[in-house]
């Protein structure tokens, strides 16, 4: 087998970086890199060395929820095979919890997805696409009958995934609320915050801003973050949504922490 000098260098990188993809090859992908080392002439071991990677597992959420390797390999086989897949579905996170008869599905698609693996599939008794976490899959066996592929809503599945995690629909990549509003900032107070919007500057002190988020309360409360003053361009929907978050922050500047009310009703008790 012959790799070019790039090929080994991506080899390298790849096995490095491993541990940061979800897939629980961390160890082995490090034993591979290893022994890949030992067998390049120096000239190529100096370049791999060259390359200082520091991959770092996902922190958030509860420890180990990490696909096995072996539950990625079944997912692969049923979807190369264009066969439906059987599974159970840890739903609430927890091992070997089944709160449902096991699933049956059509893979099409294994993606790896900000540190975690997604299984795009279509579930024939509901005629919709779904989305699942191969770490909450077991599959069960055998594999069900073949079916004819599909083709995801907008033929492009990373902006399919993109739009699930976005609450939008199946036939959108965008978010389901999305407005425009002028900000009373310079761009560079707006722009490294964002996140997928589009700012354009007005002015020395003022930024236009198309944004969305997944509602209108939450696109609201997103645009606080830049403590400037907002006009807000359209929709009307994003004006209610401010005026139900100032009512609301009214009634919870005017309430009473516990501890002051309890600490009054001892003074009153005391006089």
């Amino acid at each position: 087998m012959y790799f070019d000098d790039d090929q080994v260098v991506s080899i390298a990188i790849a096995l490095g970086s491993a541990s940061g993809t979800g897939a629980g090859i961390a160890e082995a992908a490090a034993r591979a890199l290893a022994t890949v080392r030992r067998v390049l002439p120096t000239r190529l071991r100096a370049r791999v060395d060259a390359v200082e990677l520091t991959a770092v597992e996902r922190t958030d959420g509860p420890a180990g929820l990490q696909a096995s390797p072996d539950v990625l390999l079944a997912i692969g086989a049923a979807i190369r095979a264009h066969e439906e897949l059987r599974f159970d579905y840890d739903t609430d996170g927890r091992p070997g919890v089944h709160d449902r008869p096991p699933r049956q599905v059509q893979p099409h698609h294994l993606v790896p997805w900000s540190g975690r693996w997604y299984l795009v599939a279509w579930v024939p008794g509901k005629e919709q696409w779904r989305t699942y976490r191969a770490d909450r899959i077991t599959p069960r066996v055998p594999t069900g009958p073949r079916f004819t592929p599909r083709t995801v809503p907008g033929a492009d599945v990373g902006a399919f995934l993109s739009a699930r995690f976005n609450g939008a629909d199946d036939t959108s990549s965008e978010w389901p609320c999305a407005g425009e509003m002028i900000l009373h900032a310079p761009i560079a107070a707006v722009a490294p915050f964002a996140r997928d919007g589009v700012a354009e500057p007005l002015d020395a002190q003022r930024t236009r801003l198309r944004l969305g988020s997944w509602s209108w309360p939450a696109l609201a409360a997103s645009l606080a973050q830049f403590d400037a003053e907002i006009d807000v361009l359209g929709p009307t929907e994003l004006v209610d949504a401010f005026a139900q978050l100032s009512a609301r922050a009214a009634r919870t500047a005017q309430a009473r922490p516990p501890e002051e009310v309890a600490s009054g009703e001892v003074d009153a008790a005391m006089r």
